[in-house]
């Protein structure tokens, strides 16, 4: 993948898939979770006054285990959503007056990692 979101300055609020997306789909069930390459270190560059917001369709029984992974490697987030629906996740905003686009969508090929996703704050818009 090789993509670049172009950010405002704004807050903004991150949501990210968990299995296939930051770590290797239905790893947990081999016992242990493990990162996909740039996964890791795109979580711990977004700002703290983002919000970060983790779904996944993982049990309710895989809570435990999946927090403590998270802590464990330092990962700040606001919130982690269980037992998601598997199927598409949509989102819909309003675009601001000014034009600035609202949301971004990012489809990754499952268990690649977020390698070659990057952000630029932009400070004109």
């Amino acid at each position: 993948m090789k993509e670049n979101l172009r950010l405002s300055t704004l807050g903004k609020t991150w949501i990210f898939d968990f299995d296939g997306t930051l770590v290797e789909h239905n790893g947990y069930k081999e016992g242990a979770d493990h990162w996909l390459p740039g996964a890791k270190e795109f979580l711990q560059n977004i700002s703290a006054e983002d919000y970060v917001l983790i779904l996944t369709a993982r049990e309710e029984e895989a809570r435990e285990m999946t927090e403590a992974f998270l802590k464990q490697e330092g990962i700040r987030y606001n919130d982690i959503k269980f037992q998601m629906p598997m199927g598409e996740r949509i989102l819909l905003n309003d675009s601001k007056p000014s034009g600035l686009k609202m949301c971004y969508a990012v489809e990754c090929k499952r268990n690649e990692g977020l390698l070659g996703l990057s952000t630029e704050i932009d400070k004109s818009l």
